[in-house]
């Protein structure tokens, strides 16, 4: 899969992640943040919780248990995450998305 975000997003500074074979790029807000992602091979999500999240599909798919209810999402699909909502999941290869963390220190960069 070839990177399907455009040169302004590119130029961003790389996000740090504990993940392999993925590009993610932010977005840095005065108290929140913008992670553009796309990864390359599967990868589980342990449950954890944060601030809340907001998020948008743009290619592939991602199943994700939000308070124990557990959803796929595809292309176009939203999800919200509640702050403090414990979620887990799995991201399969080919995944891409925009996602809005309402937490100015959730990523670090590379």
């Amino acid at each position: 899969m070839s990177n399907l975000f455009p040169e302004p997003i590119t130029k961003l500074p790389e996000v740090d992640m504990p993940f392999a074979n993925y590009e993610a790029y932010l977005s840095q807000g005065e108290n929140h943040q913008i992670i553009f992602m796309q990864f390359y091979e599967d990868i589980d999500l342990p449950e954890h919780s944060h601030e809340s999240q907001w998020g948008i599909v743009l290619e592939g798919k991602i199943e994700l248990t939000i308070d124990g209810e557990t959803n796929t999402y595809a292309k176009g699909d939203r999800y919200f995450i509640e702050k403090g909502v414990k979620h887990s999941g799995k991201i399969f290869a080919g995944y891409a998305d925009m996602t809005f963390f309402n937490q100015k220190d959730r990523y670090g960069t590379k």
